[in-house]
């Protein structure tokens, strides 16, 4: 990886924030090289925006964007296998599709049981209303929730039966 700090990206920014080399970059990009000032070829080829190939033909080098973003970008995020099947899955808190796998289902699951408060008993429709939130098929959400055991169901009364607790 190319080693970049601050200034680097400082002079091809200022490099760009000229209109003259801005405007034989363009030139370079579009491949339009005749009558270029050789002085704004030699600032960008400094900022590592042109070079010279062995004929002596110059061309634009917009890699260096890249290497530039790759080299300055933080590290990516960490994410547990529980919260990387919750972002394939449900989207700005919707449910997406639901898993095949039984263990991607219940990590989903558990997630959603999360809503529910242990120890509280809820109305059908209440239970309907707070599933909804995750999709539309909800009496399905409600069944496997009931057949994984994370709720229970008495009559048309259902309660937090398992799952984790955040304490």
């Amino acid at each position: 990886m190319v080693r970049v700090n601050d200034e680097d990206i400082r002079r091809v920014l200022g490099l760009l924030y000229q209109d003259e080399t801005l405007k034989t970059f363009a030139s370079l990009v579009l491949g339009t090289t005749d009558g270029l000032s050789p002085k704004c070829l030699h600032k960008l080829a400094s900022g590592g925006l042109a070079e010279r190939d062995e004929n002596g033909t110059w061309r634009a080098t917009p890699e260096r964007f890249r290497d530039l973003l790759r080299a300055h970008a933080e590290p990516a995020e960490e994410l547990s296998a529980e919260e990387r099947v919750l972002r394939t899955f449900l989207v700005d808190g919707r449910l997406t599709t639901t898993a095949i796998r039984r263990d991607k289902r219940l990590v989903v699951l558990h997630y959603i049981a999360g809503v529910f408060e242990p120890g509280v008993r809820y109305a059908e429709k209440d239970v309907n209303v707070a599933l909804r939130a995750f999709h539309d098929d909800y009496a399905a959400l409600r069944r496997y929730l009931v057949d994984e055991e994370l709720l229970s169901r008495e009559g048309n009364v259902y309660w937090r039966s398992g799952g984790h607790v955040e304490i």
